[in-house]
């Protein structure tokens, strides 16, 4: 949690383990608290770690949601989307 704490933008993709599980949410829920309550501009990628931000009452403290998880890290890696392709530039 310190080195979230310090982060300006945070890029959290995936939840810490099996979450659903109670005995297994730690770890989802220590990250989940750590990014809502930091000072930097958090995106978080992917449908289970939006469900679980849910779940705890956090989605509103983070400033972005993407629940394409996997096509949110093809983006950052550089690679083409199909659907982003086909946005004319400048739009």
């Amino acid at each position: 949690a310190g080195h979230i704490s310090r982060a300006r933008t945070i890029f959290w993709n995936g939840p810490m383990g099996v979450f659903e599980w109670p005995r297994f949410a730690a770890g989802t829920k220590a990250v989940a608290e750590a990014v809502a309550t930091a000072d930097a501009y958090s995106i978080v990628g992917g449908a289970d770690s939006a469900r679980a931000l849910a779940e705890l009452d956090l989605a509103d403290e983070v400033s972005w949601i993407s629940t394409g998880g996997g096509a949110a890290l093809e983006l950052l890696e550089g690679k083409d989307l199909p659907g982003v392709a086909v946005i004319p530039e400048g739009t």
